[in-house]
């Protein structure tokens, strides 16, 4: 720190705006105009998550009554709202003409989704990433009735699509609708939408640990007591209120497996998972990279109508093939009681497995690609099981000295798919496990789920979600990262070269000063025993040769915007500071007295906050 004197200039002021070049005034941090609305309480906020969570889970059960009676009211010609996905659909009596059911859901979801809600279109997550990241967790609330209709209309008409990712945009939507009828922070707006895409997720699957991590993995920018109780609160509560309407059992019947015991056949087998995994891994990439050249294909059709007709005659004429060949429509819906047959053994082999996989990864990207409504997190599981069932069949073939467990393989397979193809891989854990209520497959599944988002990362560093929005522009983050250098001391990250000047000393002066050396300055303008203003000057910048320097005084130009922080405050208090006073800079003082001009230790500019969060980032692996 350089204290600096000199005498009050008998000349006249030069123009300030003559000296505009050599002083950086630094913008402050941007101030948020659009929502300064107050931050509600904790116990408020969780009142209104709990809310979230009933109407939700409330939302889910009617979702699915809506899909039941679309699906019987198109395939069997019933008004009846009972419906199981995980049994098959029965030949329907319309024979042929079957394969324009899912063309008249096509002519319904395209007036939907093109008059009401374009945002309605697609599998949902990646609009609800896009609405936390983007645009202060907003969701227009016509999106969750649109949303409904749409693709109920759409699984109930064969659409090879999931209920999941519907509900977790009808979810998401109706907690930004109450967040923004109750005005809060977006922050807080933010944790109602990420409670409402949990308890879809919990609702739907009866998986509330899998709902809450759905949310923590993919929704939450941030993850606290503050976040984490309200989502936690509306996860509860949704799967209650599905539990209450849909019975406590899981969402697939599981016949009892072995455990797996410790020894060096099983080190074996686990390692024959640990290929699965892999092999998982190179299907998700390419289930991702196919689904969006599917969109180009299809966004080449101008006319919506036409393009969405196209692409679900196709899908017609698919599940109508395999009926014809196989006896079930097996990829239209969302495919359960092609998972569930799996699960209980009455489908083991290989290439029929094999065959499924691919019509699924077909009549998925066809439906999503020409303009359907509905998620991907089932076709992710029927994907996964056949994937996984298809390689356990083959094992068996080759005589190995193992057990080979198809339904184990199967399970496995759909948790490594889900978590491969969307990213989520504690989710895709927590979720199987829940799903399938079996313990001991958790540990291969784990070892499975890394190798698959491992080769899909090596494959597609973007995942199903975020690859959408990246081409569209909009980065989102992949991981969650401790914010270390926000803990950090001021007097850890301050600038100790700065310079005190009293106020009477010209600008002139101050720059003939000969230690500048040319760099950028910090200088705390000071009359008396007070601080009057701060300045931060590029020294560099030189007047032409022969020309005066300016004999304006230091106190006509320096900034009143700056605050007073102390040594030992945290740097995320700094910037709140900072970023709350429109202030061009802190000053960090020594002590806790009333702040004097000799206590200044060391300035802070959001030019040494940026240099601390470089410095923070680099312990995390790239």
């Amino acid at each position: 720190m350089t204290r600096q004197g000199g005498s009050r200039s008998a000349d006249r002021p030069a123009d300030v705006g003559a000296i505009s070049s050599s002083i950086e005034q630094s913008s402050a941090l941007p101030i948020e105009t659009t929502d300064d609305a107050r931050r509600i309480g904790l116990v408020y906020l969780s009142v209104l998550a709990l809310v979230v969570g009933i109407v939700t889970g409330f939302g889910a059960v009617g979702f699915r009554d809506l899909i039941g009676l679309i699906h019987n009211i198109l395939f069997l010609g019933q008004f009846a709202v009972r419906y199981d996905a995980n049994l098959f659909t029965p030949p329907s009596p319309w024979g042929a003409f079957v394969i324009l059911v899912p063309v008249v859901g096509a002519l319904a979801v395209t007036f939907l989704v093109t008059k009401f809600a374009p945002e309605a279109r697609g599998h949902g997550v990646p609009e609800v990433m896009d609405a936390i990241y983007y645009k202060g967790g907003i969701i227009r609330p016509v999106v969750a009735v649109v949303k409904s209709l749409a693709s109920a209309i759409a699984i109930g008409s064969g659409a090879a699509v999931g209920r999941e990712g519907p509900i977790i945009q009808i979810g998401s939507a109706l907690g930004s609708t109450l967040g923004q009828i109750i005005r809060m922070p977006p922050g807080q707006r933010i944790i109602l939408v990420a409670a409402g895409a949990g308890s879809g997720i919990a609702a739907t699957f009866n998986t509330p640990i899998g709902g809450v991590m759905f949310a923590i993995e993919l929704m939450m920018p941030e993850v606290s007591v503050r976040t984490f109780l309200p989502v936690a609160l509306a996860t509860g509560t949704a799967t209650f209120v599905g539990r209450f309407f849909f019975g406590a059992q899981p969402a697939f019947t599981v016949p009892q497996l072995a455990p797996i015991s410790v020894d060096a056949t099983s080190a074996i087998t686990l390692c024959l998972y640990a290929l699965l995994g892999a092999i998982i891994g190179v299907a998700a990439a390419g289930f991702v990279r196919g689904l969006h050249f599917a969109e180009d294909l299809f966004d080449r059709i101008k006319e919506r109508y036409t393009r969405h007709i196209v692409g679900m005659l196709l899908v017609g004429i698919l599940i109508y093939a395999l009926q014809q060949q196989f006896g079930h429509y097996y990829v239209e819906g969302v495919g359960y009681a092609t998972v569930q047959a799996i699960l209980i053994g009455q489908l083991s082999a290989a290439s029929l497995l094999l065959l499924l996989f691919f019509c699924k990864v077909l009549a998925t990207s066809l439906s999503l690609g020409s303009g359907s409504s509905g998620g991907i997190f089932s076709p992710s599981l029927f994907m996964g099981a056949t994937i996984g069932g298809a390689f356990a069949a083959i094992l068996s073939t080759l005589d190995l000295p193992l057990t080979i467990n198809i339904p184990s393989f199967a399970m496995v397979g759909m948790g490594a798919m889900v978590g491969g193809g969307t990213g989520a891989v504690m989710t895709a854990v927590a979720m199987i496990f829940e799903m399938t209520r079996d313990y001991d497959i958790v540990l291969p599944m784990i070892v499975a789920v890394a190798l698959s988002v491992g080769v899909r990362r090596l494959l597609s560093r973007e995942n199903i979600y975020t690859l959408k929005l990246f081409r569209r522009g909009h980065v989102i983050p992949k991981a969650l990262h401790a914010n270390m250098f926000l803990v950090r001391r001021a007097k850890e990250v301050m600038d100790t070269d700065l310079i005190l000047a009293p106020a009477e000393l010209s600008f002139g002066s101050f720059l003939s000063q000969p230690d500048h050396h040319g760099r950028m300055r910090h200088v705390v303008v000071t009359e008396g025993n007070r601080i009057l203003g701060v300045l931060r000057v590029n020294t560099g910048l030189r007047y032409p040769s022969g020309e005066a320097l300016p004999t304006v005084a230091l106190r006509d130009i320096a900034s009143r915007n700056f605050t007073i922080v102390r040594e030992n405050d945290i740097v995320f208090d700094v910037i709140r500071r900072i970023w709350r006073r429109n202030a061009v800079m802190a000053l960090v003082m020594r002590g806790r007295g009333v702040p004097r001009p000799e206590d200044i230790s060391g300035v802070i500019t959001k030019e040494h906050v940026a240099d601390s969060v470089a410095s923070s980032v680099k312990v995390y692996p790239t």
